[in-house]
């Protein structure tokens, strides 16, 4: 039996040297769990990538990926076919948009790639909007809604994805 896409999305996150892509700063990991009705289908998306940048030691401290841990892995050219195969026709769920999708679309027009056309559904306006004037952060959604955080001692591009999976389905609750 074929599922349609109509009930299936992806949750998508990324990790990067720093804040803004403006400032040289590039996606370190990117990751994807793809969703049918919100229970994962075992279909993942991910990848450490090469920035062809130095890692800052404050963006390490997060994630924890450094310069000479990424220095083999391959480029965002490598990867972005790949990576715009598997998020095609998904409705896009993630925490943050406003920062995960700049950074991304920046990759993309760097490789001369069209940005990102997908629906996307942000998380963090959703608890903003449930959650007015509270910490709306992942970390803060997961220890709201009794989401076992022990997992996460760094940033990761997928386990993040998982986290984000339960958060979203508490926030539609």
């Amino acid at each position: 039996m074929i599922l349609s896409n109509k009930m299936s999305e992806i949750f998508l996150d990324i990790e990067t040297t720093g804040l803004s892509f403006r400032d040289g700063h590039k996606i370190v990991e990117i990751a994807c769990i793809e969703t049918n009705e919100l229970i994962p289908t075992k279909k993942v998306f991910h990848k450490l990538i090469n920035p062809e940048r130095n890692v800052p030691d404050e963006a390490y401290k997060i994630h924890g990926f450094s310069s000479e841990f990424l220095k083999d892995k391959p480029k965002f050219l490598a990867i972005a076919d790949e990576f715009i195969d598997f998020i095609k026709d998904y409705d896009l769920i993630i925490h943050n948009a406003p920062f995960d999708l700049p950074f991304i679309n920046h990759e993309l027009k760097s490789i001369k790639k069209n940005s990102i056309k997908n629906k996307i559904i942000d998380s963090l306006e959703l608890a903003r909007g449930k959650y007015p004037g509270m910490s709306n952060s992942l970390d803060a959604l997961c220890r709201r809604f009794d989401i076992d955080l022990s997992k996460r001692t760094k940033h990761n591009a997928l386990l993040d994805c998982d986290l984000l999976r339960e958060v979203y389905i508490n926030l539609l609750d």
